[in-house]
């Protein structure tokens, strides 16, 4: 028997039960049961197969959203949760490198022939617990290997994703890319430019979180992908460092290696920021009295952000990526720094993203993690209060001891609240008494 706990699924076995008491066929499909039948936790969407048409998916379900009527795809929600619902269906034609022209309501046998992948092809029925494979998907799971249904080349055709989602699947699960498919597959990779930022940036964000990215990334960079959808990230290779600091290589390397030092579920702004983070150093490589990289986390920011712009990643996680690697070499200093100016570090909004690149950054070449602990202890011990505390007196203030606004207010504020930080000033009177002795009003 396998196993189907959670709320997601009893909702799921109603639609399916639902249509089948109406007389229709109806299967789970897809990634569901690939996980499923591996074991695996589901992290995804439960998707629902039959032979039930639109019209009549519309007609049983009081709540739905009907997103591809055309292809035959239905929403239905229930209690809240959307799920796919889809006729069987053959596509005929590809009109935009992912839609078919065409479509023919047909069977599940019909249906998993035009699927992607073999071990994404298969069905199951929850009544009877069987799993329906047309496409031999359980021996592909048996073997370890990610097969395109049919002709991998048509596949491809269809939607050149899919070769994104061939690597995502092979890193994640630890499978071989079957011979046919990884030729197609490096035949068609200048083909992913065709596909829109957005779905590139997501299928990369996947291959970052799910597990295994090291792999992903050795993967892209073997079959040319990389070169297409991250150039940059493909620049690194046979980019020296200097062996002291970095005994595991060049920074292509060291980026994988830092990939696989993540813990597992990293945050999005970690996992991106990992990847990043020495984008700066090809620009910035010098031969000196050794090998130099000044300025790259400086570089490597702008770089950064503009990546994550060209793939439409959402503000936040530019402004944080870019926080991140703009900041990724303050650690070398912290144990020498200023209370107030590592309070200022503890409480940046990214200081726990900062603080694990720093990590996987550390193992992945000298390995030294003094400052990390030195500044893990530090957040541990400050309360938030301690790290951040509201100022002890504003503008306001100033205003009301005779000073006008002008450039020196930013001067003074930014003087007193660093007192603060570093507890010489823990009054409001103290600050008070600060800025009159260190400042007159017709100073300004």
């Amino acid at each position: 028997m396998i196993s189907q706990p959670g709320q997601k699924n009893f909702l799921a076995l109603k639609i399916i039960k639902k249509l089948v008491e109406n007389g229709y066929e109806a299967l789970y499909a897809g990634g569901y049961v690939r996980d499923m039948v591996m074991g695996n936790p589901n992290i995804g969407d439960i998707d629902i197969a039959t032979n039930a048409k639109p019209e009549i998916i519309l007609s049983l379900f009081p709540q739905t959203i009907s997103v591809g009527e055309q292809f035959g795809v239905i929403i239905v929600v229930l209690e809240g949760i959307p799920f796919e619902v889809a006729t069987f269906r053959s596509d005929i034609g590809i009109s935009d490198g992912r839609h078919p022209s065409e479509v023919s309501f047909t069977d599940a046998r019909s249906d998993a022939l035009r699927r992607d992948f073999a071990i994404n092809g298969m069905f199951f029925d929850p009544l009877t617990e069987k799993v329906i494979d047309y496409v031999s998907g359980l021996d592909d799971i048996k073997a370890g290997i990610v097969r395109a249904i049919g002709d991998p080349f048509q596949r491809f055709s269809e939607d050149y994703l899919r070769m994104l989602r061939a690597v995502r699947f092979s890193a994640r699960f630890n499978f071989k890319i079957e011979k046919d498919t990884w030729e197609a597959l490096r035949e068609n990779a200048a083909r992913i430019v065709s596909i829109s930022a957005e779905r590139i940036f997501s299928e990369i964000d996947k291959m970052l979180r799910q597990g295994r990215p090291e792999n992903a990334f050795e993967l892209l960079d073997q079959s040319g992908l990389l070169k297409e959808v991250l150039p940059e990230i493909s620049a690194l290779r046979d980019v020296p460092q200097p062996p002291d600091f970095h005994p595991e290589g060049d920074v292509f390397k060291h980026t994988i290696k830092a990939l696989s030092l993540m813990k597992p579920d990293p945050s999005q702004v970690t996992a991106w920021s990992v990847l990043l983070h020495d984008t700066g150093k090809p620009a910035t490589l010098t031969f000196q009295d050794r090998i130099r990289f000044n300025n790259h986390d400086r570089v490597g920011a702008v770089l950064s952000k503009d990546i994550l712009k060209r793939l439409r990643a959402s503000n936040h996680l530019v402004e944080s990526v870019g926080a991140c690697v703009d900041n990724h070499m303050n650690f070398m200093n912290v144990t020498r720094m200023r209370l107030s100016t590592l309070k200022k570090l503890l409480s940046r909004p990214t200081i726990e993203d900062e603080l694990e690149l720093h990590r996987v950054d550390c193992l992945a070449s000298h390995g030294n993690l003094e400052n990390y602990y030195f500044v893990k202890s530090r957040l541990e011990t400050f309360e938030k209060e301690q790290i951040k505390p509201a100022p002890l007196i504003s503008g306001k203030d100033l205003i009301e001891l005779g000073y006008k606004p002008g450039p020196l207010f930013g001067k003074i504020l930014s003087e007193v609240y660093d007192l603060q930080l570093e507890e010489n000033i823990t009054t409001r009177k103290q600050a008070l008494s600060h800025v009159l002795a260190g400042w007159h009003p017709d100073q300004n």
